[in-house]
């Protein structure tokens, strides 16, 4: 299983980088076996208000959700992704939000992690890829 992180989906729906816009919605289209993290769903309707100003809007940003929801399988939140961020924010001194989300992933057994923030290539058996690393 693969997830995404929230600036992903963002690209997705930016017109102001074509170029990471291409890729990342090649990126989410092609992920059948996609999961979405609740977080990264609530974080995405959050900052998808500063698409506004180019004419994207929160209609726009629920129904994105809704449709990622009817083919991605929905990860909520647990306790114990709590503890496990505790953890890796210990160990790998990620941010509070970036430790929720790897939590997320290792605890839904997501091999793949598409985010353009980390500096990790893998924690604790997660591979981290930026899609965007050869532009």
């Amino acid at each position: 299983m693969n997830a995404v992180d929230t600036n992903i989906l963002m690209y997705v729906n930016d017109l102001r980088d074509p170029g990471k816009q291409a890729i990342a919605a090649s990126l989410v289209a092609s992920l059948t076996d996609g999961v979405l993290i609740w977080q990264v769903a609530c974080e995405y309707l959050a900052a998808s208000r500063k698409l506004e100003p180019f004419g994207y809007d929160r209609a726009q940003a629920y129904q994105y959700i809704r449709d990622l929801q009817q083919v991605w399988y929905t990860v909520l939140p647990t306790w114990a992704v709590l503890d496990c961020a505790e953890d890796l924010m210990s160990r790998f001194r990620l941010s509070y939000w970036d430790s929720m989300v790897v939590a997320a992933c290792l605890e839904a057994n997501v091999e793949t992690l598409y985010t353009e923030d980390s500096g990790y290539s893998s924690i604790d058996g997660l591979q981290i890829v930026n899609p965007f690393k050869r532009l």
